[in-house]
C-alpha cells in the first residue's frame, strides 16, 4: 500500500482501471483514497477476491455476465461483455479459405479442439482416446494440443488422414470459420468469443483455477442451454460420446448455436472505454 500510494501519488492518474488481478488491488484502493476515479472490469460469471474487495470503493464496475449483484454494488454495474479480438466477430464467407488453410475435407463435419497456448493435458489425452472413433464417424478434428504434448499427439495422429493436429493456432478465425462444433476450456475470455462465433461449444473447465471460476462461467451458459459441459476429472470416459452424441442431433446443434449467440455482448471494448470517458467527464 506504501509503495502503491507513491505511485499515484508521482503519477498523479486521471484514472484507475483494474481487470482482477490480485497486483491491481493495492493500486485501485490507493487511488479510490486519494480521490482519484476508478473502474473495474469483471471477466467471469463468479467474481475474484480482488474485484469483489474492491467493489465498494471504485465508481463503477464493468461486467461480463448477468446476475453479478449478489456480489457488487447494483447501481455500480454496467453490463459490457469482455473485449475480444476484432476478428473474430467477422467470420462470414471465411470457411472455404479456412478449410483451405487447415487441409481440411470440406465435405467432412469438424471438431475444433483448443485447450489453450499451453494445452490441456485431460484434454489431449480424451482426444488422443477418442479421435479414432470420431474419424470412422465421419468426424474431422482440427486439434489444438499446446507445444509441451505436440510431439505425442503428431506421432499419434500420423497416418490419420482426418486428424490436424497443431500446436498453437494463430488464425483463431480461421479455425472458428471451419468448425461445426468446438471443445474447449472455459476461461472467461473464451467463452466471450465463443458466443460471438455462434458456434455449439462442450466445455472442460480446468480445475487448477482460483475459485474453480472456470466450471461457474461454464454453467453460466449450460443453465440457459446455450454450452454443453464435461467434467475434466470425466473427459476420458465422457468427451467422446458427448461429441459424437452432439454431431447426430441436428436439433441440438441448431438450438445451441442459438442459444450461445443470444448472449454476445459485442463492441464490448468501445462500451467500456465509453464508461471511462464518462466517468472523466
Amino acid at each position: 500500500m506504501i509503495k502503491a500510494k507513491k505511485i499515484i501519488r508521482e503519477f498523479k492518474p486521471d484514472i484507475a482501471i483494474g481487470v482482477g488481478g490480485y497486483a491491481s488491488g493495492p493500486l485501485l484502493r490507493a487511488a479510490t483514497s486519494a480521490g482519484i476515479r476508478t473502474l473495474i472490469q469483471e471477466q467471469n460469471s463468479y467474481p475474484g477476491i480482488t474485484n469483489k474487495i474492491l467493489s465498494s470503493k471504485v465508481d463503477r464496475i464493468c461486467v461480463a455476465y448477468e446476475g453479478l449483484e449478489k456480489f457488487f454494488p447494483r447501481e455500480k454495474i454496467v453490463l459490457t461483455g469482455n473485449p475480444v479480438r476484432p476478428e473474430m466477430t467477422k467470420l462470414e464467407g471465411k470457411r472455404e479459405r479456412a478449410i483451405e488453410h487447415f487441409k481440411l475435407d470440406s465435405n467432412k463435419k469438424t471438431l475444433l479442439v483448443i485447450g489453450g497456448s499451453l494445452g490441456a493435458r485431460t484434454v489431449n489425452h480424451a482426444v488422443q482416446k477418442w479421435a479414432e472413433t470420431w474419424n470412422k464417424e465421419g468426424i474431422q478434428v482440427l486439434w489444438q494440443t499446446g507445444k509441451g504434448y505436440f510431439e505425442t499427439a503428431k506421432s499419434f495422429s500420423q497416418g490419420m488422414q482426418d486428424t490436424h493436429v497443431c500446436d498453437f493456432i494463430k488464425e483463431m478465425d480461421y479455425a472458428y470459420a471451419a468448425a461445426d462444433v468446438i471443445v474447449s476450456r472455459a476461461g472467461a475470455m473464451s467463452i466471450s468469443e465463443l458466443c460471438l462465433v455462434k458456434k455449439p461449444a462442450i466445455f472442460v473447465p480446468s480445475p487448477n483455477v482460483s475459485e474453480d471460476h472456470q466450471t461457474k462461467n461454464a454453467m453460466a451458459l449450460v443453465i440457459r442451454d446455450a454450452a454443453l459441459l464435461v467434467k475434466d476429472i470425466e473427459a476420458n470416459e465422457k468427451l467422446g460420446e458427448t461429441v459424437s452424441g452432439l454431431f447426430r442431433d441436428e436439433k441440438k446443434i441448431t438450438q445451441l448455436s442459438a442459444n450461445i449467440a443470444g448472449m454476445a455482448q459485442i463492441n464490448s471494448a468501445e462500451r467500456i472505454v465509453s464508461e471511462v470517458m464518462n466517468l472523466l467527464k
